[in-house]
């Protein structure tokens, strides 16, 4: 196994491999940490120098039902699989999740018609544990709500999960499994080939006899390598405002509105980690790149979260930030094999994709043997687990038993977010450490907290520094 960063790439034979996935957000790790099950030489090439740069780190981190989608389609499928896969495997890694249900609130007598229609269209998903809810009973489930919300739908089985750590398990998972990780390794080229195709990268040039497209974003432009003009992907912005901890009794449920044309609409939900978020806007972009929020983005949020929430807007505002989603003017994901060129596209991923991960690993790992692999018997995975983040289990500063046996655990660096010493130089120890502040912020809380580093920042920066000779080579594995 190996996570390199820097340098060329191995050269001849030793770069050659049975599947590369190109992308490592939360889908491509997914698929990565499947094909590690088998006897298969694997990478995943990520452009960026972290895993889950991109849509994967900045979303609305709920772990959907997939009561609202579409019927019969196949994100309706690999959510409903994923919601029961992804669950599971967060017990087993340690994965924050809070299943806190959700309440689709209506606020006009249109929204109001439309939940007996979208109870129905739940149990067409099969999920039919859903209830509507008058106003009594859901002013008595969440004394804070606005006035004026006439009804809701009760969905049970909404969560709320860690999407950072999710996306590092997987590809830590994947990488204490065989599978090798080559971040900052941008493919600019793509020469189809038997029995290899060539992929030059910035650092030099791997070889693969099976491709798999999870980059997100830039899907339709890695199409475009290999010849395939299927789909465009429009970027679709989403801001959000996340409140700080004190606003966290404010809330019960995730509030859900009647979804629109654009999505899911501006929802309020808690967070693992104590926070409260409001938002995602829905802007439909020209630039890939353009993850800046707007006055006007968050003005509108506000607006909106004082409706929903009032006492909402009483609280402070910690952190605002952005994510684009992939929208390809298709509500159904964009997966397709190409057997004739050994090659498996995964695009259109939107906000479910997260939920959907596992499942889409699977179908992924289905596609590719119709494209001609053999993927070998089955072997078990190299166990992981994960640090925990969420507030709603037990952290490191409150452990004595682990305190004992490493003071370091109980050294609070970020009071913020009571993160401790321990915690950070175990993520700057790991099997994929960070490359940067963002990275060991996303691994460990630090810096995330209502101070966004004022305090702890000096001395969070002398402990990444302090690490700066770490190994990328996979030898660093806690």
């Amino acid at each position: 196994m190996s996570v390199t960063r820097t340098g060329p790439l191995p050269a001849g034979s030793d770069a050659a491999y049975d599947v590369v996935v190109v992308g490592a957000g939360v889908v491509g790790s997914a698929i990565a940490r499947t094909l590690a099950r088998h006897p298969l030489r694997v990478a995943l090439v990520e452009a960026a120098h972290d895993v889950g740069e991109g849509t994967s780190k900045a979303n609305t981190a709920i772990l959907h039902t997939g009561f609202d989608a579409a019927p019969g389609t196949l994100e309706a499928r690999l959510v409903r699989d994923g919601h029961r896969l992804l669950s599971a495997y967060a017990r087993e890694t340690g994965i924050p999740v809070e299943p806190l249900g959700a309440l689709l609130v209506a606020w006009d007598e249109e929204q109001r018609a439309a939940l007996p229609r979208l109870a129905a269209k739940a149990e067409r998903n099969g999920h039919r544990t859903t209830r509507l809810l008058c106003a009594a009973e859901l002013g008595a489930r969440e004394p804070h709500l606005g006035r004026g919300a006439l009804a809701a739908l009760d969905v049970p089985g909404e969560a709320v999960i860690c999407p950072w750590t999710t996306t590092l398990a997987y590809a830590t998972q994947a990488v204490r499994s065989g599978v090798d990780l080559h971040l900052d390794c941008r493919v600019e080229e793509v020469r189809p080939g038997a029995p290899y195709h060539r992929l030059v990268t910035r650092r030099g040039v791997l070889r693969a006899r099976h491709l798999v497209n999870a980059c997100g974003l830039h899907a339709d432009a890695f199409d475009a390598l290999v010849g395939r003009e299927d789909f465009t992907v429009t970027p679709r912005r989403g801001q959000l405002l996340v409140f700080d901890k004190f606003a966290r009794d404010l809330v019960r449920h995730i509030l859900l509105p009647v979804p629109g044309p654009l999505g899911k609409g501006v929802l309020i939900a808690p967070t693992v980690y104590g926070n409260v978020l409001l938002g995602p806007t829905a802007e439909d972009l020209d630039d890939k790149t353009a993850t800046g929020t707007t006055a006007e983005g968050l003005a509108g949020l506000r607006e909106q979260g004082g409706r929903i929430l009032p006492a909402l807007l009483d609280e402070e505002v910690t952190a605002v930030y952005a994510g684009l989603r992939a929208a390809t003017g298709q509500e159904d994901y964009r997966i397709a094999a190409h057997p004739e060129l050994r090659y498996v596209t995964v695009g259109g991923i939107r906000s479910t994709g997260l939920t959907a991960s596992l499942a889409i690993a699977e179908h992924v790992r289905g596609l590719l043997v119709d494209c001609g692999l053999a993927p070998g018997p089955e072997r078990p995975l190299a166990p992981v687990r994960m640090p925990n983040l969420g507030e709603a289990f037990a952290r490191p500063y409150r452990d004595a038993r682990l305190i004992a046996r490493d003071p370091d655990f109980g050294a609070i660096v970020c009071h913020c977010e009571r993160v401790t010493r321990g915690e950070i130089r175990a993520a700057l120890t790991s099997t994929i450490p960070p490359a940067g502040l963002d990275g060991l912020r996303r691994r460990t809380r630090a810096r995330g907290g209502r101070c966004q580093g004022h305090h702890c920042g000096a001395e969070v920066r002398a402990l990444f520094e302090g690490y700066g000779t770490y190994r990328t080579d996979g030898e660093g594995a806690r």
